[in-house]
């Protein structure tokens, strides 16, 4: 069953989705509301958009009384919650950017509309697609890693790399007051890429750790700040309900390249292990070393000066261009994406397909309401630990998704390490000869 499709927020990301969302087969139309109407204009006059709205809207309670069947939501990242709420309780299907919300009793609401209901809801977590989680999640499922019992998840995305053109682009002349959001309420780059491997492990407590800001520039001030925040550096480690942990670092003051790869993970296992790095990455049981780094590789979709990008801060598009990779499972991809921009080392693809097929097909996306809630809640209770001097706090799961889910790549080929180590062995003797 197609659907029509209402997008809240033409912003960089929005306007960026919008397109996707056009070409999707299952997408019947698009609606759009923006408080600043010009950038509704601005992505249908585009050099080379596809994107024509049906109809637009003055305000989001018109667009949620209009008979459109789902919404996308692409607001400021602290409002996703009610807006995601609003728009279950006026009957629509969501597709909501992430954090899924901020508030803990946002995060339980959700889940209970979605319940109640049986509308569809999906946080569109760019990680789940993250090539390197891809591998590592099809490790996981060949049972290759054994019990896993510690993993590493990090977000290194430092302000001066498109961070501070990102909020004064969205938070207008008081962009410093929400460019202060704090790192822990964004979580789901690194808990999403983590736990988006361990489908079956969730947080049970986290004791978390944050650096206040030195740079002095009144970002990350707290008589600033909207949020009282002070942090742009926050550590958390988390208890899984196995008995082991995984740690995260947000990162907004780091030397680090992001650009060229924002998220990055290591996993260790009682039978092999994975460990990524800025340009080299590896899988190792206690015999063998693998390098996997082709498998992971993306490349470039379009230039960094296509005019889609004009509104994205150069520090930005590499986000917005990167391709999918070997690992990544093409063949379910509508062939209307051939071509079309992506994103987030592959990701933005699968996030919009898996959510037209869920509506379409009527059953939950792998990232529903109880998985997002997995993704995005021990952030919250993280920054809570890290507001009382890193105080262990028990993390609430609210379990899993009591209705039907669609997993597109469960039928996805099993990747055969033994084969790849051969290869591997086989290369390297060639070239000693």
């Amino acid at each position: 069953m197609s659907f029509t499709l209402g997008i809240v927020g033409i912003g960089q990301f929005g306007s960026h989705f919008a397109e996707l969302f056009a070409a999707h087969p299952e997408i019947d139309a698009l609606y759009a509301v923006d408080s600043v109407p010009e950038r509704i204009d601005a992505v249908e006059n585009r050099e080379g958009s596809r994107v024509r709205f049906a109809e637009r809207f003055d305000t989001y309670e018109g667009l949620l009384a209009s008979d459109v069947d789902a919404i996308a939501i692409f607001t400021q990242r602290w409002t996703h919650g009610e807006h995601a709420l609003a728009a279950l309780r006026a009957g629509k299907h969501v597709y909501s950017a992430v954090p899924m919300a901020i508030a803990e009793d946002e995060i339980r609401a959700i889940t209970e509309e979605v319940q109640r209901t049986g509308l569809v809801y999906m946080m569109g977590e760019t990680s789940q697609y993250n090539a390197a989680v891809v591998l590592a999640r099809r490790i996981h499922r060949s049972g290759a890693f054994g019990e896993v019992f510690y993993a590493e998840g990090d977000y290194v995305h430092d302000m001066d790399l498109g961070f501070y053109d990102a909020y004064k682009y969205s938070g207008g002349e008081q962009w410093k007051s929400t460019a202060s959001y704090p790192p822990l309420l964004y979580p789901t780059h690194s808990i999403g890429g983590i736990l988006g491997v361990l489908g079956d492990r969730h947080a049970v407590s986290v004791s978390a750790l944050g650096r206040p800001d030195t740079r002095g520039d009144g970002v990350f001030d707290k008589d600033v700040s909207m949020f009282d925040n002070d942090v742009s550096n926050a550590f958390a480690l988390f208890e899984m309900d196995n008995g082991g942990a995984f740690r995260t670092n947000e990162l907004r003051r780091v030397g680090y390249p992001s650009h060229m790869r924002e998220s990055r993970f290591r996993f260790f296992g009682e039978a092999s292990s994975f460990e990524e790095t800025i340009d080299v990455t590896y899988w190792h049981d206690k015999r063998r070393v693998l390098e996997v780094t082709d498998l992971i590789r993306t490349d470039s979709t379009m230039s960094l000066e296509d005019p889609r990008l004009a509104d994205v801060s150069p520090a930005l598009r590499d986000a917005f261009v990167a391709g999918a990779a070997a690992v990544h499972h093409q063949a379910r991809l509508p062939r209307e994406f051939q071509g079309m921009p992506n994103g987030h080392e592959g990701a933005h693809h699968f996030l919009v397909d898996d959510f037209a097929r869920a509506v379409a097909d009527g059953r939950q996306p792998v990232v529903n309401a109880w998985q997002a809630a997995r993704y995005t809640l021990p952030g919250v209770i993280a920054h809570q630990s890290m507001n009382r001097g890193g105080e262990r706090l028990s993390v609430p799961d609210l379990g899993d998704c009591p209705l039907p889910v669609q997993d597109l790549d469960a039928e996805q080929e099993a990747l055969d390490l033994d084969a790849l180590y051969g290869e591997q062995e086989a290369r390297r003797g060639h070239v000693a000869e």
